[in-house]
């Protein structure tokens, strides 16, 4: 069973979390994804809140469905949910990231000195 927040719907962070294994390249262009009733049993939920899940990135062309088969990951749901989300993030994400530095008094360099750090540790 999987612990799911409370501050958002259940069927929302299960479309989050496939999306996730779809960049992370778990699953890729053409794999079939868990059926409605196996990844309801594996997750612990309703199989109606996976059918909403499945729904939901169906319409958004990132899963599509073969009568009779299943679904599948669209050829291009990787370019979509990473054009979704750098959408979101620009959107959301960075606005309430400014606003927070700004109430902190975090000045840019120390996030750009941070951000490099990063990227030194990833290389050693």
């Amino acid at each position: 069973m999987t612990d799911f927040r409370q501050d958002k719907a259940i069927y929302l962070q299960m479309a989050d979390r496939l999306c996730d294994d779809i960049l992370s390249g778990r699953y890729v262009s053409g794999d079939k994804v868990p059926s409605v009733r196996e990844l309801a049993v594996t997750l612990g939920v309703n199989a109606n809140t996976v059918v909403r899940t499945y729904d939901t990135l169906s319409a958004e062309g990132i899963i599509l469905t073969r009568r009779g088969l299943g679904y599948f990951v669209a050829d291009d749901a990787k370019e979509r949910i990473l054009r979704m989300r750098r959408i979101l993030f620009m959107e959301e994400t960075l606005p309430e990231l400014f606003r927070q530095m700004e109430l902190l008094g975090i000045p840019m360099e120390q996030i750009t000195d941070r951000w490099k750090q990063r990227f030194k540790q990833k290389e050693a």
